[in-house]
């Protein structure tokens, strides 16, 4: 029996994403993100903006060259997704129908702006009609939580079947309150101590690792001092739980890749925990003077998992384990 069914018990497996969320608004830089991913491989998601990332005033020629872009055999890898204007514009629907053809490639769409489930639901059954006539179905959707009533909600948000991911939309969070919360509270140290902000990604947080979704962590809008990010990234990944962060220039993509890797001394201690378990059928081991036991072994199962998918080269016996391949992409470049 495979690892993940014996760990899991037949429950969904928590999805894991890419660790980066690189969001490109221009033409220039969308192909500049897109021939990075060529390069690197599959190690960062690429989101094409057509909302606030992109200009005003070329809305249906701005999807179409986002369509287009997702069709091109530029896009490799099939991870690249696309943020359409919020459910309340009159673009939404010209976004989701122009985008939608092209929904074979496409590897979520992202919704922002929203106020509640019931107004997620009803843009993901929009969404459904228009990627069914390209042959897709359940598409994944990502969902921006930056207002107060989404983040009410972030709980039902998370709950519905095809939404993905939800991701943190700190500037629009923090402007909604009309100057109650400071600006610092956009960038650190404030966005990590101010409590209204730390509970907003807590509650996200929790919302998502509940419904075993990803928690897409806000942008850092310093993008001169890449360390910046990487600290970001840090504190993101060990205080606040989040697997996931977004990316607004290509300088910021390698640090944050790197923060949410798992490092090689913890790859080397889930192998070697969970090939002792899977010789003992999945019961009990002691190792170093430690007890594990299958609810230790789901987050070691989880560790190789996060290697893997950040393109580490995973031990051969690992590797083997979760039936990986050791010649896949890796972080040396990096």
């Amino acid at each position: 029996m495979h690892p993940s069914e014996v760990l899991f018990q037949g429950n969904r497996q928590p999805l894991l994403l890419p660790a980066c969320d690189h969001y490109a608004g221009s033409e220039k830089l969308m192909r500049k993100s897109i021939a990075l991913q060529q390069e690197l491989g599959p190690l960062f998601d690429i989101t094409l903006d057509c909302e606030d990332g992109a200009s005003a005033g070329n809305e249906e020629a701005h999807a179409r060259l986002v369509a287009e872009l997702l069709l091109s055999d530029e896009n490799k890898f099939k991870r690249i997704g696309a943020r359409v204007h919020d459910v309340h514009s009159p673009f939404f629907s010209q976004d989701v129908e122009i985008i939608c053809a092209a929904a074979q490639p496409l590897a979520y769409i992202v919704l922002p702006k929203v106020h509640s489930a019931k107004e997620v639901a009803a843009a993901i059954k929009i969404i459904n009609v228009h990627a069914a006539k390209a042959g897709r179905k359940d598409l994944p959707v990502h969902v921006l939580i930056e207002t107060h009533g989404a983040l009410r909600e972030a709980y039902d948000i998370a709950a519905l079947p095809q939404v993905q991911c939800l991701s943190f939309g700190i500037m629009d969070f923090v402007s909604s309150h009309y100057g109650a919360i400071p600006a610092a509270a956009m960038r650190t140290p404030g966005q990590f101590t101010h409590p209204l902000v730390v509970r907003a990604k807590l509650e996200i947080a929790a919302a998502c690792h509940a419904h075993g979704k990803v928690p897409s962590h806000n942008v850092t809008t310093e993008i001169k001092d890449t360390a910046v990010a990487a600290n970001d990234a840090q504190r993101a990944a060990a205080e606040f739980g989040y697997t996931r962060m977004w990316s607004i220039h290509p300088n910021q993509i390698k640090p944050i890749i790197k923060t949410f890797t798992p490092r090689l001394s913890e790859v080397s201690e889930a192998a070697a925990i969970l090939l002792e378990a899977e010789a003992v059928q999945w019961g009990p081991i002691s190792q170093n003077g430690r007890l594990h036991d299958r609810a230790s072994y789901r987050y070691y199962w989880t560790v190789l998992q996060r290697a893997k998918l950040a393109g580490l080269s995973l031990p051969e016996s690992a590797a083997a384990l979760i039936n990986g391949s050791p010649t896949e992409p890796t972080l040396e470049a990096l």
